[in-house]
């Protein structure tokens, strides 16, 4: 059945590291900007479902990272049934919206083995939404283990911040941060969301102690920023901008530091830092020093911090309209 907000909320704390994409927040803040909202219950099973409206009333539907069954669930006849008619109300809501296809983002990495969630008449996608490859930072052991996992040259640049009189506060601007955010995307090519889009994460999130804005400042002036998420043992490094201006203080590789320190004192265990070239590791490390169109810059700065570079499990799509996803597949392959 749907649920509202708070009962989801509610599913969730049986949890004990559900992803941040399907916290309610996460669902809120979509549903601000352009997406439906729902959220099904059905005993041991659960999933946020976002709806992106298209055309002549269609829909796309997408689930990132859902966590679907409760951690004691266990596989007999009932669970079974349960499965079935728990994709069956799925089917049903998916056909209410006119969605052409369910797009869904296991909670996985490509390594680990995620079927038994899934009905067969799912097909492997061709196209994931969040970027597939990743780094991610251990959390475990003292603040010096850490350090001591990361490159050397990263190392030095965190205390030459520190050195150098960079400090990392909290900070509200948010107005602010979106110039950062600007400048950035301008100086790396990348897209920026608006201003409301940034305000209104901060206001469902921060709140609910599951991120933070952080500042690298000299004097007084801001250099870098970024907000870190958490939800769980997991933190997220979702938004980052830099200025042009006194980078030879390193301002973003403390301010890094300090929020992988927020992360750990939220109880983390890991930190994604969220997207780089979608590579395999050896080739990853045989280009990043001559690459510089795409994350391969992103990538540089990254590798330095001593996480592992994984790679999420392939996207499924389950498809309600047939003509019209082979429509989609061949616009996205004119993209590719």
């Amino acid at each position: 059945m749907r649920v509202s907000w708070t009962e989801w909320k509610d599913f969730l704390r049986q949890f004990e590291n559900p992803h941040l994409l399907q916290a309610a927040e996460w669902g809120e803040l979509k549903q601000a900007f352009g997406w439906d909202v729902v959220r099904l219950v059905n005993d041991a099973w659960g999933v946020q479902i976002l709806f992106r409206r298209l055309p002549l009333g269609l829909t796309v539907a997408y689930a990132p990272k859902p966590v679907f069954t409760q951690p004691d669930f266990r596989r007999n006849a009932a669970g079974d049934a349960l499965k079935e008619q728990f994709w069956a109300e799925v089917d049903s809501v998916c056909r209410q919206k006119r969605a052409v296809f369910l797009k869904i983002e296991p909670d996985a990495w490509s390594d680990e083995a995620v079927s038994f969630n899934y009905p067969a008449t799912l097909c492997v996608s061709k196209h994931n939404i969040q970027p597939p490859r990743t780094i991610v930072v251990s959390l475990a052991g003292t603040e010096e283990e850490l350090l001591g996992r990361m490159k050397q040259k990263t190392r030095y640049n965190i205390r030459l911040a520190e050195k150098k009189e960079v400090r990392v506060r909290r900070w509200d601007d948010l107005a602010g941060f979106h110039r950062m955010m600007t400048i950035t995307g301008g100086r790396d090519g990348f897209g920026v969301h608006s201003l409301e889009y940034y305000r209104t994460a901060y206001r469902l999130f921060y709140p609910a102690g599951m991120a933070d804005l952080l500042v690298a400042e000299y004097e007084e002036r801001p250099l870098a920023a970024l907000m870190v998420f958490a939800l769980g043992k997991r933190a997220y490094y979702l938004y980052g901008a830099s200025t042009d201006e006194e980078r030879n203080r390193m301002p973003t590789y403390l301010l890094q530091w300090r929020a992988m320190q927020w992360a750990k004192a939220h109880g983390c265990t890991e930190y994604d830092l969220w997207g780089v070239p979608d590579q395999d590791e050896s080739t990853l490390e045989a280009q990043f020093e001559h690459r510089h169109d795409g994350l391969w810059g992103v990538y540089r700065f990254k590798r330095g911090f001593g996480g592992q570079v994984r790679r999420a499990a392939q996207a499924l799509d389950r498809v309600y309209q047939p003509v019209l996803y082979q429509l989609y597949l061949w616009w996205l392959a004119g993209r590719t």
